[in-house]
C-alpha cells in the first residue's frame, strides 16, 4: 500500500511537471510573435584567389627621355587558384633599348618560415610571337618560376625595368589606371619628372594627385595613394574609356605624326630581287590605264597580305624601328609596320605613295586626347593615285582586297608619311561589295530512308572574313566532311583562304529517323568567292 502511495505521488509530480512545460512552452508560444524579427544574415563576399595587399609603381623620367620603372608588389595567397595565378611571373620587354632586374621574390609561410626564389628560376626567352622570327628576338619575356607557393603564404618581388635610347627619345608618355576590380587593397603610384621638361599630363577627377611637389635636383614628383574602399560599387561598375593618369611630352599631334615619320619609311639600300618582286607584280596583258593602276595595288596587296607571314606582336613593340623592305622580302616575315614599310618599297615606283594609318579599336578623339603612341592597337595602310584614296589591312594575311576589320571602319586613324593633307582620315565604314549569304542543297530521300545531298554553302561581308581568320589560326575551327576532307591534297590544309567554294556530298545510312519533330544535324564547310 506505501509503493502504491508513493507510485501515485510520482505520477502527480510527473503530470504537473508536464502540465507546468506545456503551459511555459504555450506562453512562449504567445509571445514569439511580438519578439522583432532576426536580421537576415548575409552571405559573406567571396574572398579573391589573392588579394594584393600593396602595389607600388614608381616612374622616373630624364630630360634625354630614358626612364626606371619599379614595381613592388606584397600579394597574400588565399587559393590554390591565386597559387596557379602566382605560379609564374612574366614581363615582356624589348632588349635592344630596355633591361630587366629582379632583385626581390620571397615568400613568407603561415608558420613563419621564410623562402628566396633563386637566381635559376629566372628564364629569359624569345617572346612566343617571335619564335619563328628571328629577326625579332630583342621582343622577349622574361619569367620567373614561383616554387613551394601556397594558400596562406605572402608574396613579395620588386620588378626594375630601365629604358635606355628609345627610338622616340628624347619623348616619353605613360597611360595609368588604378584597381577598381577590388584585388589591390592599398596601391600608391609615383611619377618623376625634370621640372624643365614641357609635359601635359590629364588627371582623372575621381582620382587626384596628392599636393606637387619638387626636389632640390629640379624633379617634379607626383604621387597617389589609393585604397580599394574609396570607390564605391556605381565607380567601380564604370567602365574605364579613358586611363586615370595620361603623361605626354608630345606637344601635338603633328610633332608625333612627324617623328613617326622618320621611322616609318623604307630605307637602306634595295636589294635587285627587290625591283624584280615590282616588276613581275606590276606586269599585266591589259593596256587599258584607266585599271593598271588597281590591278597592281591589288597583285601588290595580295603578295605582301599572303605571302608574307603576319609576326603578331602588338603595335610599338620593336619601338617602330623597321627593318630594310629587302630584308623583309627575303625573310618572308613582318611586323605590320615592316609589311607596311614593304608595301611601300614595291607600289612606290608604280603608284602613289604608301602612307600609314595608325587606329584603335576604340575611338580616339584627336581634340580631347593627349598625343601618344598609346593610343593605337593597328596599323592600316593608305594607298592610291591622284584624287583616289582607299585603305587596305596588310596584318589580316586571308581578308579580301580592300575590306578592313568591322571595329575599325568608320573610325579616323593618324595618318603618317609623304605628301599627307590631312593629318586624320578617316576610315570607309562600309565594305567594298555588297555582303551576302548563301546556302544551296540538293538533296533525295530513297523510299529505304537513304539521304544523298549536295551542299554549297558561301559568303561575302563580316562573316566571311571572321571565318577566314579563325580558319587560318586553326584549321580544325572546320569540320569537313570525311568524302570531302579526302578529295584534298594532302600538302594542302582546309583553310578558307585556300578553299573555292566546292560543292559536296553528304550520304547517310537508311538508320536516321526522318519522322516528324526529329532533327539531324550535318556540318558542312563554309566557302567564299575570291
Amino acid at each position: 500500500m506505501r509503493l502504491h502511495l508513493s507510485f501515485f505521488r510520482f505520477l502527480l509530480a510527473v503530470a504537473a511537471s508536464f502540465l507546468f512545460t506545456s503551459t511555459l512552452s504555450f506562453s512562449q508560444a504567445q509571445q514569439a510573435p511580438q519578439k522583432p524579427a532576426e536580421k537576415a544574415v548575409l552571405p559573406e563576399k567571396p574572398e579573391n584567389p589573392a588579394q594584393i595587399e600593396l602595389l607600388e609603381t614608381r616612374y622616373r623620367f630624364e630630360a634625354n627621355g630614358d626612364s626606371r620603372k619599379e614595381v613592388h608588389t606584397r600579394a597574400h595567397i588565399n587559393t590554390e587558384l591565386g597559387v596557379r595565378q602566382f605560379a609564374r611571373l612574366n614581363f615582356d620587354y624589348n632588349r635592344s633599348f630596355q633591361s630587366i632586374e629582379i632583385p626581390l621574390v620571397h615568400i613568407t609561410h603561415p608558420s613563419g618560415g621564410t623562402a628566396d626564389i633563386l637566381p635559376s628560376a629566372t628564364t629569359d626567352q624569345p617572346n612566343p610571337a617571335v619564335v619563328n622570327a628571328p629577326a625579332y628576338q630583342d621582343v622577349r619575356v622574361k619569367s620567373v618560376r614561383i616554387l613551394g607557393l601556397a594558400p596562406g603564404d605572402n608574396l613579395e618581388y620588386r620588378i626594375i625595368t630601365t629604358t635606355t635610347h628609345h627610338p622616340l627619345a628624347p619623348d616619353f608618355w605613360l597611360d595609368h589606371s588604378f584597381d577598381r576590380s577590388g584585388v589591390v587593397s592599398q596601391e600608391i603610384f609615383e611619377i618623376v619628372v625634370p621640372s624643365a621638361r614641357q609635359i601635359q599630363l590629364r588627371i582623372n577627377p575621381a582620382t587626384p594627385a596628392l599636393p606637387l611637389e619638387t626636389s632640390a635636383s629640379g624633379m617634379t614628383v607626383y604621387q597617389w595613394h589609393e585604397n580599394a574602399g574609396q570607390f564605391d560599387n556605381e565607380l567601380k561598375q564604370l567602365s574605364q574609356p579613358q586611363p586615370d593618369v595620361v603623361l605626354t611630352s608630345f606637344a601635338g599631334w603633328q610633332q608625333l605624326a612627324d617623328r613617326l615619320r622618320n621611322l616609318l619609311k623604307p630605307s637602306g639600300e634595295f636589294a635587285p630581287d627587290l625591283f624584280a618582286r615590282a616588276d613581275q607584280l606590276a606586269k599585266f596583258p591589259t593596256a587599258d590605264p584607266t585599271t593598271t593602276p588597281s590591278l597592281r595595288a591589288q597583285a601588290f596587296y595580295n603578295f605582301v597580305s599572303q605571302k608574307i607571314r603576319t609576326v603578331d606582336l602588338p603595335l610599338g613593340s620593336t619601338g617602330f624601328k623597321t627593318r630594310n623592305p629587302s630584308d623583309v622580302l627575303a625573310s618572308g616575315y613582318g611586323t605590320p609596320e615592316d609589311k607596311y614599310i614593304l608595301f611601300a618599297a614595291l607600289a612606290d615606283i608604280f603608284f602613289g605613295p604608301a602612307r600609314a594609318g595608325l587606329i584603335s579599336s576604340s575611338a580616339v578623339d584627336p581634340q580631347s586626347s593627349l598625343p601618344r603612341p598609346a593610343n593605337f592597337d593597328h596599323l592600316l595602310t593608305m594607298t592610291g593615285w591622284p584624287s583616289i584614296n582607299f585603305w587596305l589591312d596588310l596584318n589580316v594575311e586571308v581578308a579580301p582586297y580592300q575590306v578592313i576589320p568591322s571595329q575599325y571602319r568608320g573610325k579616323s586613324a593618324l595618318v603618317v608619311g609623304p605628301a599627307v593633307t590631312e593629318q586624320w582620315g578617316r576610315v570607309d565604314d562600309f565594305l567594298p561589295f555588297n555582303a551576302r549569304q548563301s546556302v544551296s542543297i540538293d538533296a533525295s530521300i530513297a523510299s529505304d530512308g537513304k539521304l544523298i545531298a549536295k551542299v554549297h554553302y558561301s559568303m561575302r561581308g563580316d562573316n566571311e572574313l571572321l571565318l577566314r581568320t579563325n580558319g587560318s589560326n586553326s584549321p580544325s575551327f572546320y569540320r569537313f566532311p570525311t568524302a570531302f576532307a579526302a578529295r584534298l591534297p594532302p600538302s594542302t590544309p582546309p583553310t578558307p583562304s585556300r578553299q573555292k567554294c566546292p560543292s559536296h556530298s553528304i550520304t547517310k545510312s537508311p538508320s536516321l529517323n526522318w519522322s516528324i519533330g526529329r532533327r539531324n544535324q550535318f556540318t558542312s564547310p563554309p566557302c567564299f568567292h575570291s
